[in-house]
């Protein structure tokens, strides 16, 4: 008879330690920490930004535990193929190309992209006259595959950088004469002292072709639940306002969009 509250006793332990398990349950979450505003290092090196916060702000609602991982932005694929992390939380747009890779999220923003020049650059909806000018885009992004198939032909020179800071730094060093990249950092760009005296010209980018359907969280193929989850917390921040306390510290405007 004694043995009954014995077992029960052994029962509520393992129950106890799955629950503690669960709760300590670990996502590793790759990011590119060069992207302000969505994720940039202070001088202490610690990871700030939107995407950053955004993604805390994901592992509370789904009660699990943030471990981030630095990268490049065109290595984030290839660390999920080879399970170096779980998730690439990275202002990655969705789009059918990366589609047969990964797996995504619905959006949790939008956003255009667009040409910066110095003040006063005239440029028509055809590229005429950038012909034989050099443009900077960020390695393996939409922007890199719009300026392979649209710019490129049109007789202009394209350049590539791992990231938007390279193309800043070699923009102020005359070295490119426009930058090509997503509205929103550039938007940011353009507030600080480093975009004095340059502009957005030309025509705004908004065909889904290219800028797809907003940036999304990438996972592995075939990782339905993980997806589902995420989809679950997306909602939940945008539910309880959290989603637009991060959103108001960073922009002026919602960047969600429809």
């Amino acid at each position: 008879m004694k043995k009954f509250p014995l077992i029960t006793g052994l029962a509520l332990s393992l129950l106890a330690c799955s629950s503690l398990f669960a709760a300590e349950k670990t996502l590793r979450i790759g990011i590119e920490a060069a992207y302000p505003p969505f994720a940039s290092k202070t001088e202490k090196g610690e990871i700030v930004g939107f995407d950053y916060d955004i993604g805390n702000a994901l592992c509370a609602q789904m009660q699990v535990k943030c471990v981030w991982v630095e990268s490049e932005f065109d290595g984030l694929i290839p660390s999920l193929k080879v399970k170096k992390i779980d998730m690439a939380l990275s202002s990655m747009t969705i789009n059918e190309d990366r589609k047969k890779s990964v797996d995504f999220t619905h959006k949790y923003y939008f956003t255009s992209s667009r040409l910066v020049m110095k003040e006063g650059a005239v440029v028509d909806d055809q590229y005429a006259s950038l012909k034989g000018k050099t443009i900077g885009v960020q390695r393996a992004t939409t922007t890199d595959r719009y300026a392979t198939e649209v710019f490129e032909p049109k007789g202009i020179n394209v350049k590539r950088y791992g990231n938007n800071e390279e193309i800043y730094m070699d923009l102020a060093a005359g070295r490119l004469d426009a930058i090509f990249a997503d509205t929103i950092p550039l938007n940011d760009f353009l507030s600080m002292p480093r975009g004095k005296g340059y502009a957005f010209v030309g025509p705004e980018l908004k065909d889904p072709k290219y800028v797809g359907e907003g940036a999304g969280i990438a996972v592995r193929k075939g990782n339905t639940e993980l997806v589902s989850q995420l989809n679950s917390a997306i909602d939940g921040i945008r539910a309880s306002g959290e989603y637009q306390k991060i959103s108001e510290k960073y922009f002026k405007s919602d960047i969600y969009g429809d």
